[in-house]
């Protein structure tokens, strides 16, 4: 036997015979839905008003959901058409959902096959047009006469890139079909996503708005405490533990999500320890080993087009060793997309992606006027130069990218 089968043996061996203080794991992860949802009545019962037209079978309103990350947007949505679903049944009212994260399937090609997809059409991964897939989603519709609500979760993030003209198309949608119909959720962290919008989208989209505030740390608490009820053995969450991450996700903006991560971390890290209980100090250890993994997280899943304007805002880092402008950004942006062979986006997507990367941390931008030559952002990086490097040297895209010397840069510096 090997020394690294030894140690593998050693740690499996550990595991088995240390003390368990999970009952299920699975339960702390953000896809679970919970049968209850604590805080939340007023939205649920918002949410389900709406769309029980339905079971009826008539159409329901379009959504617009908003809230921070974390404030129980895409879980309540779930639920509630989860329950609606079962009524539904129960009625013998055929509908169908589909739930897309926009963020993760990136174009519009791709929300519309999965659009399909749900409706039982098959559509390959690319070679047609999009308003053939557009088509044969519609079509689907009316010969099967189905009603089918929509969920696009993260919105803001397919709109910024793509542009509004697949939402603008999906909200007219109804005018068209004589037998099936269809309803449309929308969930955006943004709370700024509607300027982003046409009027006449704006205006069929948001027929209805609800919007989700922040968790205060009393509701976190509660929502921890149940939800260790059915994730922990009894008695090994400590009081303390469960005060203080309450009061660190409460103070990162009333974030649910990350309070759970926190939760479930702090277990791990404690029984990777051998203890039999969850304490404070596992639940620092368990924050900063999150906020590390985080940065790694957030880097490799951005869209294509953000990861190039990052790789863009790095490379003025590295070569001219100042902070960027946003039109310094633009002008690498269109070399790389070159490079890379991709359509580069205009100078206003560009623009909003770097808005959005501010948002989430990872660049730092602040106005500044130039007098009579207008105004322009001043983009710092937030994360670690060498970071950036070491994950996007293993990205499939942009790997080639991270060491290439814009020719733009090099005639700037000769300047």
């Amino acid at each position: 036997m090997t020394i690294e089968s030894d140690v593998l043996e050693n740690i499996f061996n550990n595991f088995l015979q240390g003390p368990s203080i999970f009952k299920n794991r699975e339960t702390l992860r953000p896809d679970y839905i919970p049968k209850k949802l604590p805080h939340r009545n007023q939205q649920i019962r918002r949410i389900g008003s709406i769309l029980a037209p339905f079971l009826h079978g008539s159409r329901g309103s379009n959504i617009l959901i908003y809230g921070k990350t974390g404030t129980g947007k895409t879980a309540v949505v779930k639920y509630v058409l989860k329950k609606l679903l079962e009524k539904a049944h129960e009625a013998g009212t055929a509908i169908k959902t589909c739930y897309i994260n926009c963020r993760l399937a990136g174009t519009d090609y791709r929300v519309l096959a999965k659009l399909c997809a749900s409706i039982g059409i098959k559509i390959p991964f690319t070679g047609l047009a999009t308003g053939e897939v557009f088509d044969r989603f519609k079509n689907g519709l009316d010969i099967n006469n189905f009603f089918l609500i929509i969920v696009l979760d993260e919105i803001d993030s397919l709109v910024k890139v793509m542009g509004d003209t697949l939402l603008y198309e999906l909200t007219r949608i109804n005018e068209n079909l004589t037998y099936g119909r269809t309803s449309l959720i929308g969930i955006s962290n943004d709370l700024l996503f509607k300027e982003f919008l046409d009027a006449r989208v704006l205006s069929s989209l948001s027929e209805e708005e609800v919007v989700f505030r922040p968790y205060i740390a009393p509701e976190l608490n509660d929502i921890l405490y149940e939800r260790a009820k059915i994730s922990f053995v009894d008695n090994v969450l400590t009081e303390g533990a469960l005060n203080l991450c309450s009061a660190l996700a409460a103070a990162e903006h009333g974030d649910a999500r990350r309070a759970l991560d926190l939760l479930r971390v702090s277990g791990e890290l404690s029984e990777r320890q051998g203890s039999n209980k969850i304490t404070e100090d596992h639940i620092r250890q368990a924050q900063d080993k999150i906020e590390k993994d985080r940065v790694v997280e957030v880097l490799t899943t951005l869209p294509l087009h953000s990861k190039v304007v990052l790789c863009g805002t790095y490379l003025i880092k590295q070569i001219m060793m100042k902070p960027a402008i946003t039109g310094d950004v633009f002008e690498v942006y269109k070399e790389l997309c070159e490079i890379i062979n991709i359509e580069p986006l205009t100078q206003r997507r560009v623009s909003s992606l770097i808005n959005e990367l501010d948002t989430i941390g990872i660049l730092n931008t602040k106005l500044l006027s130039l007098g009579r030559y207008g105004r322009t952002k001043k983009i710092k990086l937030n994360s670690n130069l060498s970071v950036i490097k070491n994950i996007y040297s293993q990205d499939a895209w942009v790997s080639k990218l991270i060491n290439y010397k814009p020719k733009y840069l090099l005639n700037l510096k000769l300047k």
